[in-house]
C-alpha cells in the first residue's frame, strides 16, 4: 500500500489515495501507522476518496482517523493537504485553483471550497472556507474534580467540537497535558471534545496549544485555531482576524462579517512518500 506523509504546521498525517488503494479497516490502520516507534508516525490517518455526493459537487472526499483509531468529522490542517494532493494528482483541475473537498461523517457531509496557492508548479499553501461556526455557549463551566481547577470557556463547533479556554499567560504544560485529557472526556461533552488553551497576545495575535480529541497534544489544529478566533472575537478579546501562533507554525484566521464564514490560510507540506509493508 502506497502512502504520502504530509503536514500542516507540524500537524502530520499519513495519507492514502483511495482512488488507487483499498483500505478495508481504516480504524486498525490508523492505529498501526500513527505509532511513531513501530509505524510510520503521525497524528492519524487520512483517506483521500472519490466524493459520495451528487456527481460533480466534490472533487474528492476526506475521511480522517485519529491516532487512537476513532473517526473525526473534520481536520483543518489535514483538509489543506488533501487539497494539495488532489490538485497535484489531477483530481481537481479548476483553472482558478479551486478544490472542492467533501468532509464529515456520512450521512452528514458537506463540501468545503479550498483555494490552493501554487509556486513553482507545487501547492505550498491553501485558504479554506470553513463555513459558519456554531457557538453553543459563550461561558461554559467545566468542573474537573476536587483535585483540579474549574475550567471556563467557549463551546464552538467547526464541524467538530471545541472547548476554548483563555489564560493570562501563554499556556503551560501543566494545563495542556494535565487538564486537556480530563476536559476531553468530561461528561459535559458526550462525544468528547478538542480542548484549546489560548492566550491573547494582542488585538490580532493569539498564542494557542491544543489537546486534540483522540490524538493528544498536536503541534497545530486548524479547526481549533478557527474555533479560538471565533471565541476570542465573540467575547471581545480580539477583532475578527488574527494570526494564531501554534507550536508548529502560524495560521491566518478570519471570521468575515460579509458571510459569517471562517477562512483559514496556512501551509501544506509533503514530507515523503513510501510503501507500507508488514508493521
Amino acid at each position: 500500500m502506497r502512502f504520502v506523509k504530509m503536514h500542516g504546521c507540524g500537524n502530520d498525517y499519513v495519507y492514502v489515495d483511495g482512488f488507487r488503494e483499498r483500505v478495508a479497516d481504516p480504524e486498525a490502520l490508523a492505529l498501526r501507522v500513527s505509532d511513531r516507534h513501530f509505524g510510520i508516525g503521525g497524528d492519524g490517518l487520512i483517506l483521500i476518496l472519490p466524493g459520495e455526493r451528487s456527481a460533480g459537487e466534490a472533487d474528492v472526499r476526506m475521511r480522517m482517523f485519529n491516532a487512537d483509531g476513532s473517526e473525526s468529522e473534520m481536520c483543518g490542517n489535514g483538509v489543506r493537504c488533501v487539497a494539495k494532493y488532489a490538485r497535484e494528482a489531477g483530481y481537481a483541475r479548476d483553472a482558478s485553483g479551486l478544490v472542492r473537498v467533501e468532509v464529515g461523517r456520512a450521512p452528514r457531509t458537506r463540501v468545503l471550497p479550498i483555494r490552493v496557492h501554487e509556486e513553482g508548479g507545487r501547492v505550498r499553501a491553501a485558504t479554506v472556507d470553513m463555513g459558519a461556526p456554531a457557538i453553543e455557549a459563550l461561558d461554559r463551566e467545566v468542573r474537573l474534580g476536587p483535585d483540579a481547577p474549574t475550567l471556563r470557556g467557549v463551546v464552538v463547533g467547526m464541524g467538530n467540537p471545541h472547548f476554548v479556554t483563555f489564560g493570562d499567560a501563554p499556556p503551560a504544560d501543566a494545563a495542556v497535558l494535565g487538564l486537556g485529557p480530563r476536559a476531553e472526556r468530561h461528561e459535559a461533552f458526550p462525544d468528547r471534545t478538542n480542548v484549546e488553551f489560548a492566550h491573547v497576545a494582542g488585538p490580532a495575535e493569539i498564542r494557542l496549544r491544543v489537546w486534540e480529541r483522540g490524538s493528544g497534544e498536536t503541534l497545530a489544529c486548524g479547526t481549533g485555531a478557527c474555533a479560538t478566533l471565533v471565541a476570542a472575537a465573540a467575547t471581545g478579546r480580539t477583532g475578527r482576524r488574527a494570526t494564531v501562533r501554534l507550536p508548529g507554525g502560524d495560521l491566518d484566521i478570519e471570521w468575515r462579517e460579509s458571510d459569517g464564514h471562517v477562512y483559514m490560510t496556512g501551509p501544506c507540506v509533503e514530507v515523503f512518500r513510501g510503501e507500507l509493508g508488514e508493521i
